[in-house]
């Protein structure tokens, strides 16, 4: 996959050099031609300078066939405007913008553009939602038992009642996220393409989780 990173500060730098190792092609964007000394001289991917949310600048880093684009400098207000140019001008799939702001964040959230803080958890998290890794887990109670896992449907998945899903997983589905949108569960809740779960279980169900979500209907009922 293409991977469009937008700043090349240390979060930037990280993620571009780790997607590089693991065989993705990486081109990074920044106005200061300087930054791109953080990436190394191992680094093979584009170095593009100018402003992330420029469309000659995207194009010029590859936007255009991209799977994935990280916004990741250090402007709230330029991360917000690449992500959503990503998005909706070049229908970019997997989008992940970095916003200081929480309140802003929780904006980015509910329109479905994932949004991360510090560094370490933000590289973490860029990752696994670039790569869209299907099964997350986003808390665990305090006796470490019981946790909160997201989860992206996959295809196996997609028309079947959320409870087959429950059933096969053993967890069970706290809300849902359809269009940017949360919602609560209902008994006849029917899973759609794109939608994302909030599932509850307990620390030994973990990869039966993982298994139900990555075989799909089939291999979930086994």
């Amino acid at each position: 996959m293409h991977v469009v990173v937008m700043g090349c500060g240390r979060v930037g730098s990280a993620i571009a050099r780790r997607l590089e190792v693991i065989g993705h092609s990486v081109a990074v964007i920044d106005q200061d031609p300087e930054a791109f000394r953080r990436l190394g001289p191992e680094f093979g991917g584009r170095q593009v300078t100018g402003l992330g949310f420029d469309r000659q600048t995207l194009l010029d880093a590859g936007i255009d066939s991209a799977g994935a684009f990280a916004a990741v400098s250090s402007g709230d207000n330029s991360n917000i405007i690449g992500a959503r140019v990503a998005r909706e001008t070049f229908g970019v799939e997997h989008v992940v913008a970095r916003i200081y702001d929480s309140k802003r964040a929780e904006v980015y959230e509910r329109m479905g553009i994932p949004s991360v803080a510090t560094v370490p958890w933000t590289v973490g998290r860029l990752m696994r939602e670039l790569l869209s890794v299907k099964v997350t887990e986003i808390w665990r109670e305090p006796t470490g038992k019981v946790l909160l896992m997201r989860i992206t449907v996959t295809d196996g998945w997609v028309g079947r009642p959320l409870a087959e899903l429950e059933k096969a997983s053993g967890a069970r589905a706290a809300w849902l996220v359809r269009f940017g949108e949360a919602q609560l569960i209902t008994p006849t809740t029917v899973l759609q393409t794109g939608d994302h779960l909030v599932v509850a279980a307990t620390d030994d169900l973990t990869e039966r989780v993982h298994q139900a979500v990555e075989q799909g209907h089939t291999g979930g009922q086994r």
